[in-house]
């Protein structure tokens, strides 16, 4: 009889510990069923406006915008072909990814000496010259553009991708700096005095040890200088006219025209959209690395 007794609660207490360690599960499965609806919701919200300008462009004049709206219909790319064959969309993409490069390359040129000299000689100077960086990035975009128009007038390089090129270096280069100027923190200083004891200078130190380890600090800084360059709206309208215009700016010259030219302006949104996204798949890797540890760690 104490040996029944003595079992039985044994029995109950494995069966009140079994059903302990199962409950756990069904509760971080409930949590993550919640949590997965509640990103999926938070995406489709975020994707709705794109979601809403793709229907737009690839349904029929005469449709796309009535009230109350058209989900049934068939799809149609009239809207692109009118783009490019009505319009100089082509010639504004090209103005487009020039002012990109020119300025990314630029800055790059010009932002990776400054980020290495600011990581390398810590100080007050450095401090300051950070923190003026800051404060003009930091600056209302009119105070700084308006002086630039003046300056391209004066000039006679108003209306010229160059000149909207280096506009968005000076308005660019103090992000570029400070984001380069993490990354060469990271790389340890005794690679620098071991290059310099085997006879390098500063610049060949720079050149051909510090450059190959910044790839995805590099990179990193590339792509963001690149998509601010390729997306830029208000420096490009003050600083062109027609000869220069870029995509941005002719999207917003198409609005409130026609319905033609709305559905135009859709098509050529959804055209300066899709590099943005390609780039983003495709650099996601490097962006991720470079931004979570810098080029190396020491």
């Amino acid at each position: 009889m104490t040996t029944t007794q003595s079992v039985t609660p044994t029995l109950t207490e494995g069966l009140q510990a079994t059903q302990q360690v199962r409950r756990p599960p069904s509760r971080r499965r409930r949590f993550w069923i919640v949590a997965g609806l509640f990103l999926f919701i938070t995406c489709l919200m975020m994707l709705s406006p794109f979601i809403w300008t793709a229907m737009s462009v690839t349904k029929p004049t005469n449709v796309a915008f009535v009230n109350p709206p058209v989900f049934v219909y068939t799809p149609t790319l009239q809207a692109f072909v009118d783009l490019w064959q009505t319009t100089y969309f082509a010639q504004y993409l090209v103005n487009t990814l020039i002012v990109a490069v020119i300025s990314t390359v630029i800055a790059l040129i010009i932002g990776i000496p400054a980020a290495y000299a600011l990581a390398r000689t810590p100080g007050y100077i450095s401090a300051l010259l950070l923190i003026l960086a800051l404060i003009f990035r930091a600056l209302p975009r009119f105070a700084v553009v308006l002086p630039m128009y003046e300056i391209s007038q004066q000039l006679g390089i108003y209306d010229t991708t160059y000149a909207l090129a280096i506009a968005l270096v000076a308005i660019n280069q103090p992000f570029t700096i400070w984001l380069l100027r993490n990354f060469f923190a990271e790389i340890p200083v005794d690679l620098d005095e071991a290059a310099m004891i085997d006879g390098c200078t500063r610049i060949s130190t720079l050149r051909k040890v510090m450059i190959p380890l910044m790839g995805p600090g590099i990179l990193t800084a590339g792509i963001f200088v690149f998509l601010f360059a390729f997306q830029e709206y208000l420096t490009a309208a003050i600083l062109t006219d027609t000869a220069s215009k870029t995509v941005p700016v002719f999207i917003t010259t198409q609005l409130g025209q026609t319905l033609p030219m709305l559905q135009q302006a859709g098509a050529a949104a959804m055209l300066l959209t899709l590099p943005v996204i390609g780039i983003a798949f495709v650099a996601q890797k490097y962006l991720v690395a470079g931004l979570a540890s810098g080029a190396v760690k020491g």
